[in-house]
């Protein structure tokens, strides 16, 4: 069945260029720590300490602000920026925490609500206010959405500890790979694979998992030589196994991520002005500071900066 046009290339759009997806470390998991435990000891956020923003409430909609709540989709499944304590229900992260400061900014109070990532694009502007989901901005999102810049990530590479494989970062020929599906990262290493063949050097194996905590326990296990993923989630798989892992070289491939609201919206100019606000008045890096990551954090919100 064939769907509107516009849905169906941002629908496209989503899938083909998803940023990571990163599963949580389950209680109990092989990879090591309770990532919920984890994010319980590092969130200590409060959002009611966030000044409200009179220039960014007087530019949001009247519907919203009759609702008094700012719908925010994440797909729960990418630790440290999004992803599910140790309950199994409640949403913690990163990008969880900016979702309540920027509501806060606004004088709401954030609603977030967990969807399949290739779902949430489709679905701003009706469904949802905002998607907060370690979105990559991509001139593609950019043609069927707005999003507005807050982070700089880059990719990375991880091995089991002392890499024991010897694995070489600037070549990765003759190795295997575990990438989580549907993100970036598989279909670069889905190119790295086909590059090693037309060059003749050894076969380059990729392995698709579900969720990263997957692909991790893989490595770490010796199915995979090499995690490839998105800086921030290679650094946190690090920690979360002990010590198991350790990341291969440095960060590369740098892009920024944004905030996703419906193209030419109200919303994107007022949740675009809290976030600067939130980003001159330190919030944003108490938030990121908070998970280790604001290393990563921008400091100009700008709207369709790919455009």
């Amino acid at each position: 069945m064939r769907k509107p046009a516009l849905v169906a290339i941002a629908a496209m759009t989503a899938v083909s260029l998803s940023a990571c997806t990163y599963a949580s470390q389950e209680t109990g998991s092989s990879t090591g720590t309770s990532a919920g435990a984890t994010a319980q000891a590092a969130a200590s956020f409060d959002p009611s300490t966030v000044a409200v923003n009179d220039a960014a409430v007087a530019l949001l909609p009247q519907d919203i602000k009759d609702r008094g709540t700012l719908r925010v989709a994440m797909e729960t499944t990418y630790a440290p920026a999004e992803f599910l304590a140790a309950d199994g229900q409640t949403p913690v992260g990163y990008d969880v925490e900016i979702s309540e400061a920027i509501a806060a900014a606004l004088g709401l109070d954030a609603q977030i609500e967990s969807a399949a990532f290739d779902s949430i694009i489709p679905s701003i502007g009706s469904k949802y206010d905002a998607g907060i989901s370690s979105f990559t901005i991509t001139p593609e999102r950019e043609q069927v959405a707005d999003m507005t810049s807050y982070l700089s990530v880059g990719e990375a590479y991880a091995v089991q500890a002392g890499n024991p494989q010897g694995v070489d970062a600037s070549d990765l020929c003759g190795t295997t790979v575990a990438v989580q599906t549907g993100t970036v990262q598989q279909d670069e290493a889905n190119q790295m694979a086909a590059d090693c063949k037309d060059a003749g050097g050894d076969a380059l194996t990729v392995l698709n998992y579900d969720s990263q905590a997957d692909a991790a326990t893989n490595v770490v296990g010796g199915k995979a030589d090499v995690l490839f993923a998105d800086s921030p989630i290679i650094g946190y798989a690090v920690t979360q196994t002990g010590g198991q892992l350790e990341q291969l070289g440095d960060a590369f491939a740098t892009a920024s991520q944004g905030i996703v609201t419906a193209q030419g919206s109200a919303t994107t100019q007022a949740i675009a002005t809290a976030l600067q606000g939130l980003m001159d008045d330190g919030t944003l890096k108490e938030i990121l500071d908070g998970w280790g990551a604001s290393d990563d954090m921008l400091t100009t919100a700008e709207v369709n900066p790919a455009s």
